[in-house]
């Protein structure tokens, strides 16, 4: 087993969508390899960490589970900064989740405060019967500059991979993380690098 201080870095990755994309059953799928068919939604953020190995680097992951709801969105800005890695859920059993993407996109790209911050569409669900066809999905991924990936947290198809692969970018892309191999001393709640008036939510 591996020491701690052969973590190559910590990465910090977003998970953002609308509520019931299957958010959470992403990440526990992931990190814990279980499945809960009634996994009740997220109230505010929640967070695991789990290392993976890259390419025969270990990096350790801390991974933000955002609630998809409009209430909890007064939690915005806290949550992107420093992210280096974002992934974008939608169920490909709901047109309307698909059709929310492009609010969620401008979210990001108004918070990241990294601006080469890799972007993962991930079209969750795959175990239902879809409405959003595959090519739909891969050609706003590729209109927006993103990776895409088709999962199903239910029968576990495509969920290693979605974080692999987006942890292997983000490794890959220089001056994303290097400088933050550092140890975290914490976020500051002062932080005001983002004007107040950046976001309008009328």
């Amino acid at each position: 087993m591996a020491l701690s201080e052969d973590v190559l870095t910590t990465l910090k990755i977003l998970i953002i969508g609308q509520s019931g994309v299957g958010k959470s059953s992403l990440l526990l799928r992931f990190t814990d390899d279980v499945f809960d068919p009634d996994q009740p939604a997220t109230i505010g953020v929640d967070f695991k960490v789990k290392t993976i190995d890259v390419d025969g680097n270990l990096v350790k992951l801390a991974i933000w589970d955002t609630a998809g709801q409009e209430r909890f969105r007064t939690l915005t800005p806290s949550y992107y900064r420093g992210a280096q890695g974002a992934i974008l859920v939608y169920d490909v059993s709901s047109r309307q989740s698909f059709e929310k993407l492009e609010p969620w996109l401008q979210e990001l790209q108004t918070y990241a405060t990294k601006p080469n911050l890799v972007k993962m569409l991930v079209g969750n669900k795959i175990d239902k019967s879809r409405v959003v066809s595959r090519e739909e999905g891969k050609q706003f991924a590729r209109r927006h500059g993103m990776l895409f990936i088709e999962s199903s947290a239910k029968s576990k198809e495509g969920v290693q991979t979605a974080f692999e692969e987006l942890v292997q970018k983000v490794i890959q892309t220089p001056g994303l993380w290097e400088s933050d191999a550092q140890p975290s001393r914490g976020i500051s709640l002062n932080d005001t690098t983002e004007p107040a008036s950046s976001y309008c939510s009328c």
